[in-house]
Order: structure tokens, then C-alpha cells, then sequence
């Protein structure tokens, strides 16, 4: 793969720059690609279905290439809190876009008005959506991922571990700096909002809801990421989730961003670099 200069992959994920925990306006990124396909973008569409409590919507990229093409969720941070938050992601799918990937870039319901399982709930209508679609937009729907960071990192890892069928189910999954033990985080305010009570009190979601707590062999691959010095979801936690996923026999990756804390281990060239190799090696023929 030729290398990309760190400047461009800095812009690459941008939007997931900031503190994940809380909700933030994050600039449109701008992610580079090689081979560069021309794609065309569907704007706005309607995911969920009538009656859905909340009407969701999403951005479709779709590259001008051949045969079946492997398909990517993208699912923005922000706390499970950030309204809107798809507009933050646009770059990084337009990057995938040129690869040669259907990107989803979607909103799902946030916080305050929204919490655990509704998230959740709205990623696995909109895989079984893709599906639908999948001849009109030539997805092969064994080849479809998620990709997030912090929040969309958790809900990324959470898709993959708790697919309930085979429309609701990954290949392949990307969480960077994601809390996967809930566990872990009793004092968070954020994780406190998102399961809608002390965790004390709530042990039975607070399995339903921590990657690190569904795992078994039939899970995908999953890459993870995480900085060194990540205050905010510690590194322990991936480590521990990490190693989890090797015993139950789940393909794992994990990569360390030196010295690098929350916001910035986003960014991390050599992590992007490995995000996109691993993806290529699941998702590309």
C-alpha cells in the first residue's frame, strides 16, 4: 500500500479528534484514498422504517465499481450524544467511497432523550436496511463492517458481538479508544446517561450493553486501537478485550498509539494505516 503522508490522515479523522465523551462540533474531515473510484453520495436517506420512534437518516456513497463491492457503517462518537453527528464523518466516507467500499454514514438516536438499547436498536434496522438494498446498491452482504472511534467505537464492537441473525450480523469491525467493559466506568456521567441509571442497580444492562461481555467464537474480526495514555477509557480496558476475544477464538488485533491519549490517538497515522489494511484483508476479495 503506498504511504500516505501523515498531514492527510491527520484530516482523515479529524471528527474524532475531541473528547468522545462529551457532545462536540467536530470540522468535516477530508480522508485520502489510493486508486481514488468516483462514487455518487445518496443524501438524506430514510433508514427506519414507518412507525420507528424516531425518523433516522443517512448518507449512501456509492463507487463507480465493478461487481459486488464490500460495504462499511460508519458511526459517529460524541458521547452517544452528538445530534447530527454523520456531518462530522463525511470525509472519512468519502476516503472508503474511493476505495471502492458502499459507505453508510448514519445517524442513531442520542442522548438525553435516547438511551441503551434504542442505539443499538437503530444500527441493526439499518444493516438490515443495507441488506434490503443490497442488490440496487451491488453490496455482497458478506462482506459489510463498522467503523467508529470512543462511542462509535463501543457501538461498533457492540454490533458485531450481539448480531442477532444473519441480517444483524458483521464482518469485520474497526473500535477505536471504545469502552468495552461498562464495568469499568461507574463514575462516568456519560456511561451513567447512556444505560439511564447507576450501574449498581442495572447489572443486567450493563452486560446487554459492554462488548467485552458478549463474546463468543462467532463473533468477527475485530481491530482495535487505543493511545497509551488514554485517561478517559483506558487502555486496560481494550487490553483486557483484546485478550477476551483471542481466548474465545475471535480474530484480534490491537494496536497501541505510543504516548497517545483520547483525542489525539484518533488521528494516529500508524493506526489508521493498520485500520485500513486490516479492513482490506476482511472486506476486499
Amino acid at each position: 500500500m503506498a504511504a500516505l503522508k501523515p498531514a492527510l490522515w491527520l484530516l482523515l479523522l479529524a471528527a474524532l479528534a475531541a473528547p468522545a465523551w462529551a457532545q462536540v462540533e467536530a470540522p468535516e474531515a477530508r480522508a485520502p484514498s489510493e486508486g481514488k473510484a468516483t462514487y455518487r453520495v445518496l443524501r438524506d436517506l430514510s433508514y427506519t422504517p414507518r412507525g420507528w420512534p424516531q425518523t433516522l437518516k443517512a448518507d449512501v456513497y456509492l463507487p463507480d465499481t465493478p461487481g459486488l463491492r464490500p460495504a462499511l457503517l460508519l458511526i459517529h462518537g460524541g458521547g452517544w450524544a452528538q445530534a447530527e453527528g454523520r456531518k462530522s464523518m463525511a470525509g472519512i466516507a468519502r476516503g472508503f467511497a474511493e476505495r471502492g467500499y458502499v459507505v453508510v454514514n448514519l445517524n442513531y438516536r442520542v442522548l438525553p432523550d435516547w438511551h441503551f438499547p434504542a442505539p443499538l436498536e437503530d444500527l441493526r434496522i439499518a444493516l438490515k436496511a443495507l441488506r434490503a438494498q443490497a442488490d440496487e446498491y451491488r453490496v455482497d452482504p458478506e462482506r459489510i463492517g463498522a467503523f467508529g472511534y470512543s462511542a462509535g467505537g463501543h457501538l461498533a464492537a457492540l454490533l458485531g458481538a450481539v448480531g442477532e441473525s444473519p441480517e444483524t450480523r458483521l464482518r469485520a469491525v474497526v473500535a477505536g479508544g471504545a469502552p468495552a467493559d461498562l464495568r469499568r466506568y461507574p463514575e462516568q456521567p456519560a456511561v451513567l446517561n447512556f444505560l439511564g441509571g447507576q450501574l449498581s442497580l442495572l447489572p443486567e444492562r450493563v452486560a446487554a450493553a459492554s462488548p467485552a461481555l458478549n463474546i463468543d467464537a462467532g463473533d468477527p474480526p475485530v481491530f482495535l486501537y487505543h493511545g497509551a495514555r488514554d485517561e478517559l477509557v483506558p487502555l486496560a480496558d481494550a487490553q483486557a478485550y483484546h485478550r477476551a476475544l483471542l481466548a474465545a477464538g475471535v480474530r484480534s488485533e490491537l494496536y497501541v498509539v505510543p504516548g497517545g491519549d483520547h483525542a489525539r490517538s484518533a488521528t494516529e497515522l500508524g493506526a489508521m494505516l493498520a485500520a485500513v489494511e486490516f479492513l482490506r484483508r476482511e472486506l476486499q476479495p
